[in-house]
């Protein structure tokens, strides 16, 4: 009977402990907020970074400079079977699948070409569970930051491109750089092919992807006839991976679409072509900018806040500040464009891949990005 009434003892102090710290997590959170809508989001966000940093899923990729990357002796990578998978533990509570980076292929340093445009990876993984490390890269997004023409910049490189990626004899298609040799051999193979300059990067996951869209309340997208049976399809398969329960689409025309439908809609392969695909995955990344945007201030910082552990990225908190800062005052136009880009290109059928006239596509891609003259 005493040990009962010292255990209802223990846990009423207990309760009271973690209310008093549940209250002053509560009130430094309500403080933050009312940093960021005192001094802006620019001034506000400064701090508000800082304190959240802890949550953010970041990642240590090792970086090597020109001349100690030449003396690497990389792996052949010819007999390499993408289907073999890797078992590694997930990350945050959520489940999601870790960056794979692979300590062989670290990132090479490029010099940023241009101090006022910054380009950053921004991808998705097709892994079909936590311990599916070694995936193809999905959805691959440049965002450039473009401070010297006050726009933001969104570069679609299509999956299936013919690359050069270190290690393989033949031409490979790029979503594969990422399942051969992690994050730096994906970056490398970027930067080195379309004479790139990025550094950073940032994934998510399925799972990662959806609940950012459910973070926000869902996006209203236009859902065409035809798109409504392969979305729900893809809903089916998203959902069993999840393990909830699926919510269908039931009709076409504009509708507001939660995570796992969002995604889904993106991920429409097989009712046109990877070209439409890329389109979709622009337009769900601009209807979520377009969202947050309505937001109001302190919207915006909880966002902040509840997102930071549904991504990885190796930007720490210096590099997040920075990119906020200078993001702001690009927000009020965004331009977009697709690599390759039509007439640009031509398919090898067997096996299916996207072949590129280099010399066309250097220049129009950098035209779009630097628009140099």
């Amino acid at each position: 009977m005493n040990m009962s009434t010292n255990t209802i003892d223990y846990s009423n102090q207990a309760a009271k402990q973690t209310k008093k710290r549940s209250k002053g997590k509560l009130f430094l959170r309500i403080l933050c907020y009312i940093l960021v809508g005192v001094l802006g989001l620019g001034g506000g966000i400064i701090l508000y970074l800082y304190r959240i940093w802890g949550s953010v899923g970041f990642v240590n990729t090792p970086f090597i400079n020109d001349r100690d990357y030449e003396t690497i002796e990389f792996d052949n990578l010819d007999n390499v079977d993408l289907n073999d998978g890797d078992i590694s533990s997930s990350w945050q509570e959520g489940g999601h699948t870790r960056v794979y980076v692979n300590e062989k292929y670290p990132i090479k340093k490029v010099a940023q070409k241009d101090s006022k445009v910054e380009n950053i990876l921004v991808f998705g993984i097709d892994s079909r569970g936590t311990d599916d490390v070694h995936c193809r890269a999905d959805a691959i997004l440049i965002v450039t930051i473009d401070e010297r023409h006050d726009c933001l910049k969104l570069t679609s490189l299509m999956r299936d491109t013919g690359v050069s990626i270190q290690g393989r004899s033949n031409t490979d298609k790029l979503t594969h750089a990422y399942a051969y040799g992690g994050i730096g051999l994906l970056i490398n193979t970027i930067n080195e092919n379309f004479e790139l300059d990025i550094q950073r990067f940032v994934m998510l996951d399925f799972g990662s992807s959806s609940d950012v869209v459910d973070l926000v309340g869902g996006v209203e997208i236009d859902v065409t006839a035809g798109e409504v049976r392969y979305a729900n399809k893809n809903i089916d398969e998203e959902s069993r991976l999840l393990g909830v329960e699926p919510c269908y689409l039931s009709h076409a025309g504009k509708q507001t679409l939660n995570g796992v439908q969002a995604t889904s809609w993106a991920r429409i392969r097989y009712l046109d072509s990877d070209y439409v695909r890329s389109g979709r995955q622009r337009t769900l990344a601009l209807a979520l900018m377009n969202k947050v945007a309505g937001f109001g201030r302190l919207e915006q910082a909880a966002l902040i806040e509840d997102s930071a552990g549904m991504f990885e990225t190796n930007m720490n908190a210096v590099d997040m500040m920075r990119l906020a800062l200078n993001a702001t005052g690009v927000l009020g136009e965004v331009k977009e464009y697709r690599a390759p880009a039509d007439g640009m290109f031509y398919v090898q059928e067997d096996p299916w891949i996207m072949i590129v006239d280099w010399d066309k596509q250097l220049s129009d891609l950098h035209q779009f990005i630097w628009e140099e003259s």
